[in-house]
Parts: structure tokens; C-alpha cells; sequence
């Protein structure tokens, strides 16, 4: 099997940005929820067996007491932030699972229950649909990236050719250069192909050399960033620290939850409140179409078993072969 693991914060922020506004009669925006419930019941109907989907029910997580400015959601517009409890209850209503975050972020949920997902000698394939470079550290082995907007699927090789660092260095990466979007700043003078650079060589901050004199890399201003390097270093750990997913967030014990069996009895009036009954109709039918494939898969599973010449009688034919 495949194991599919969304991202439902980003996915939440990229429909309410492509989606038209759609207000219901109670004055609720809800335009955003309804294409995040529509396109996972899109993978579902594509072939996706076993989905789950991790969301930020709360914004702000412990990276907070750690960074002043790290990402605490007083930007996001109210439309958009009135969605995130609305898009998991159309979610759970779908049939889906659904990791919804308060201490620790969507991203950490993605990393551990891939890691979980990972291990089972039942999957083929771990499939973390974001774009989010953070995600990039939890490649390799049975685990990809997923851009599902753009339809690109990535494994190590393809971190390394993005970053130009291998999937182990993203948290030291992400130390360097920052990251806006999570609202830490990397340190001064550093970029994306320095940090590339020297990583690429020496794997992790620590393993830098204290000197540039000591780097066997070439470097454009090597000398002032090693010098950065070492006069905040601890913020560089402190970013790292940050960058780095945490594997024990609290998502699931075995990937039998998130096979999908269908749509709850709930979705008829939560999908009638945000005026998608269309909802109702294609996780019906979808429901319906896999009950029958299982049924069709038991009958033929019989067919062959009663049609299996039992064993006795086998070793018997083989007796009196020898006889």
C-alpha cells in the first residue's frame, strides 16, 4: 500500500488563495474547507487507500517560547483563520483522519507518522504531499515529497538537487538562511548557496571548521561568515532546533487507522451547512464502488480456495506415484 499524508494547514492557505469566496446564508466563508475536503476526496477517488491529514488547530505550538517572532498567525485574515476547525470537521465527516495539532505543528504530525508509516513492511511508499522545504529532512527510504499542486514527487536525490544538500542537513540549512515563513532569520550574510555550499561538505554546523582558512570549499566572503558563524552560534543551534521536526508528536500507533472505509453519517448536514452536498454524493458513491470491489475480491479468493485440491490428497497421489 501507499500511505498518504497531507498537509491541511498549507492546503487550507492555497484554496483560500484559488478558490473564490463563498459565504453562506449564515454569513461564514467557507470556500477554502470545502476545496480542502474536495481534493482529498479527489486522492481518495484516484486511488488513495490509506490518507490522513495534518492540521494546525492551534497556530502557535512551543516553537513559539523559543523564537519571539516565530509564526503566531496574527496575520492570517479572520476568513481564512475561521476555517481551520470548519476544514477538520468536513475532513472527519469525509471519513478521513485527521491530526490536529496544538503543541507541536502540522509538520511535526507529518514527520512522525510517516516515520510510523515508514516501518510497516505493508507499505510500499510514504507519500508527504507539501511543498514545505522542512519537510525535506524526513526523505529517504521509503518516504517522498509531494508537490501536489504542481504534480512533482521527490526522494533524496531530488532534496539534494533542490537544496544542494542531502535530506540529514535541511535543519542545519534552514539554521543558515531562515526561514520567513516560520518567522526565524537564519544569520546574517548567509544564503542559500553558501549554506549549500559548506554543508554539502561538512553536513552540520557543528562540523564546520571555526575558520575559513580551515574550509577546503570555496566560498564568496568565506571569512566574514565563518566569523558570523561563530559569534551566533548558538542562535544557529537555536534554529536548528526550531527546523527540526519532532518524531514524537502525537498522531497514530499503526497505518490500519487511516484506511479510509467512508463518509460518516455527519457529512449530510455538515456538507448541506457549506452548501456541498456534492460532497455527500461522491464519497457515496465511492464507498459503494470499493464495498463492491472488496466483495468481489472476497468471492474470487473463495472460488480459488474451494477450488485448491486439498493437501491429503496431494500426498496421497504422491504415495501412490512412489508406490
Amino acid at each position: 500500500m501507499d500511505v498518504h499524508l497531507v498537509d491541511g494547514t498549507y492546503e487550507l492557505f492555497r484554496y483560500h488563495f484559488a478558490l473564490p469566496s463563498h459565504v453562506t446564508a449564515d454569513g461564514r466563508e467557507v470556500a477554502a474547507a470545502r476545496g480542502v475536503a474536495g481534493s482529498v476526496l479527489s486522492m481518495l477517488e484516484e486511488g488513495a487507500t490509506h490518507v490522513a491529514v495534518a492540521t494546525d488547530h492551534v497556530i502557535e505550538s512551543f516553537r513559539n517560547d523559543l523564537w519571539p517572532t516565530y509564526k503566531d498567525g496574527s496575520g492570517v485574515e479572520a476568513d481564512l483563520l475561521s476555517q481551520f476547525g470548519l476544514v477538520e470537521d468536513l475532513l472527519r465527516a469525509v471519513g478521513v483522519t485527521v491530526f490536529a495539532m496544538v503543541e507541536f505543528e502540522a509538520d511535526d504530525a507529518l514527520g512522525a507518522a510517516a516515520r510510523v508509516a515508514a516501518v510497516d513492511d505493508r507499505v510500499d511508499r510514504v507519500v508527504i504531499c507539501t511543498p514545505d522545504k522542512d519537510l525535506g529532512q524526513c526523505v529517504g527510504g521509503k518516504i517522498v515529497q509531494m508537490d501536489r499542486r504542481k504534480g512533482t514527487v521527490i526522494g533524496v536525490e531530488g532534496v539534494r538537487e533542490k537544496f544542494g544538500v542531502g535530506p540529514e542537513s535541511i535543519p542545519d540549512y534552514l539554521a543558515l538562511v531562515g526561514d520567513t515563513a516560520d518567522g526565524f532569520p537564519g544569520l546574517p550574510g548567509w544564503g542559500a548557496k553558501s549554506a549549500a555550499t559548506v554543508l554539502a561538505r561538512y553536513g552540520h554546523l557543528e562540523d564546520i571548521p571555526a575558520g575559513a582558512d580551515h574550509w577546503d570549499v570555496t566560498v564568496r566572503g568565506a571569512g566574514k561568515l565563518a566569523r558570523t558563524l561563530q559569534d551566533q552560534f548558538a542562535d544557529a543551534l537555536l534554529f536548528r532546533r526550531i527546523a527540526t521536526l519532532e518524531y514524537d508528536a502525537p498522531t497514530m500507533d499503526t497505518v490500519d487507522e487511516l484506511e479510509w472505509h467512508g463518509p460518516r453519517p455527519d457529512l449530510v448536514d455538515l456538507a448541506a451547512s457549506v452548501d456541498a452536498p456534492g460532497l455527500v454524493d461522491r464519497a457515496t458513491r465511492l464507498a459503494t464502488a470499493r464495498a463492491g470491489s472488496r466483495a468481489e475480491r472476497i468471492a474470487e479468493h473463495k472460488a480459488l480456495s474451494d477450488a485448491t485440491v486439498p493437501i491429503a490428497d496431494i500426498l496421497g497421489h504422491r504415495d501412490a506415484d512412489r508406490r
